[in-house]
């Protein structure tokens, strides 16, 4: 939960009230699903999360693991581990 919150105050910086103006997510949104970031407003944000909430909720679970076995293996390497 908190990595997912974590990435969407992350991801709108500059536009935390207005989610749908920062251009970062409007880019990312155009990567997935081929819609044009230049045409996106908010009710095809809000419509693009609601749609593909699965798809982002997995997208969140794998970027948490992956920092969890990033710090996992920076603490082994700071303890002198393998």
């Amino acid at each position: 939960m908190f990595a997912s919150l974590r990435f969407v105050w992350n991801a709108t910086r500059g536009q935390r009230l207005t989610p749908w103006h920062s251009e970062y997510l409007k880019w990312r949104i155009e990567t997935f699903s081929g819609k044009k970031a230049d045409s996106l407003g908010a009710g095809d944000v809000f419509r693009f999360v609601w749609d593909s909430r699965k798809e982002l909720f997995d997208f969140l679970i794998w970027t948490g693991r992956l920092e969890r076995e990033a710090k996992q293996r920076a603490t082994q390497n700071s303890n002198g581990g393998a």
